[in-house]
């Protein structure tokens, strides 16, 4: 078993967690680990009815967990498919009945079987699309969705390793026809990516340290937005002055916005950066306009942002914020 694994699971010994299963090899691995290591886990499998062998592949997940005595949960996606974005509807959807699920049982955190080859891939696709530093840190061994932490115990070890550990134990494990679909980004990269090696000498490993040393930017980067948005955030809204945002570094003040839209339109992800870069360049003067699901609104130096539909008047804004301020000067 990798070591890495190991360390990971000395420090959630004690905990109750639950671990999504797809019945993929990196998966069926973790969960084998998991066992092996003695960890407190409920498997989680979400069958999204998109293809032929989906209730194949959920019933050899249930039998799996028969077999090793893990306490198991499996939900159906039965809702009407859309017709474009399929793929990040199903991951919504997915994350949605885990993190639920989750929240009901009061456990302690979500494991998924992102590994490092996932990592990298997540890595050049950003890169591809222009990415910050959020972006390039690609995912985080810990973070949060819908207030469940989730984490990533795999991102440093390889798929490779983990085909081996099913192999050698005759293991069995499915893999998706759309691994091998060339039409999707994420495959073409998989199956080109050596040659970053081949004909640069840029190894996954020297990908993986830049993907580190990223992480660790982007830890400090989110620690001082953190603080920022706070002091500028009022129940469902954010206020605050021009200076405020342009005064803060490029990079930071990109982050700082990126933070607050996602949190006051309540999504899973910011936007994108050359959004954010278009917001922060139409934020110079006064302007309104909407961005993930909030509306943002300039008026001389001041800068508000509220869910898209809310009331947008500045000077009732501050009306109320002074009302607040007078009510905890007055306790």
């Amino acid at each position: 078993m990798n070591k890495k694994f190991k360390d990971f699971a000395e420090k959630y010994s004690n905990a109750r967690l639950a671990i999504a299963i797809s019945g993929g090899v990196d998966s069926v691995c973790l969960l084998h680990w998991a066992v092996e290591c003695g960890l407190n886990v409920t498997a989680l499998h979400v069958n999204h009815g998109l293809r032929q062998e989906a209730d194949t592949e959920t019933n050899y997940v249930v039998e799996l967990c028969q077999k090793l005595s893990v306490p198991y949960q499996v939900f159906y996606w039965r809702d009407e498919k859309p017709n474009s974005g399929l793929e990040a509807a199903a991951r919504d959807a997915r994350y949605k009945f885990m993190t639920d699920w989750c929240q009901e049982n009061d456990i302690d955190a979500l494991m998924v079987a992102h590994q490092a080859d996932d990592q990298i891939e997540t890595f050049l696709m950003n890169l591809s699309r222009g990415s910050g530093v959020s972006g390039l840190s690609a995912m985080q061994a810990e973070s949060y969705r819908e207030g469940v932490k989730i984490v990533r115990p795999l991102l440093g070890v390889f798929r490779s390793e983990l085909i081996k550990y099913c192999e050698d134990r005759g293991i069995k494990y499915f893999s998706d026809e759309m691994n091998d679909d060339e039409n999707y980004t994420r495959v073409k990269i998989r199956k080109n990516r050596h040659l970053l090696s081949d004909k640069l000498g840029i190894s996954d490993a020297r990908i993986l340290l830049a993907v580190e040393n990223l992480s660790r930017a982007r830890e400090a980067l989110d620690s001082d937005v953190t603080a920022r948005v706070r002091s500028v955030m009022y129940d469902d809204y954010a206020l605050f002055s021009d200076s405020f945002l342009f005064d803060l570094p490029p990079d930071i003040g990109l982050k700082f916005l990126g933070v607050l839209i996602q949190t006051i339109g309540g999504n899973n992800y910011q936007p994108r950066l050359n959004s954010l870069v278009f917001a922060l360049s139409k934020l110079k003067s006064d302007c309104k306009f909407t961005l993930g699901h909030c509306t943002v609104r300039r008026f001389k130096n001041q800068i508000l942002i509220v869910p898209e539909g809310a009331k947008t008047s500045i000077r009732k804004k501050n009306e109320k914020i002074k009302r607040l301020q007078k009510r905890k000067t007055d306790k």
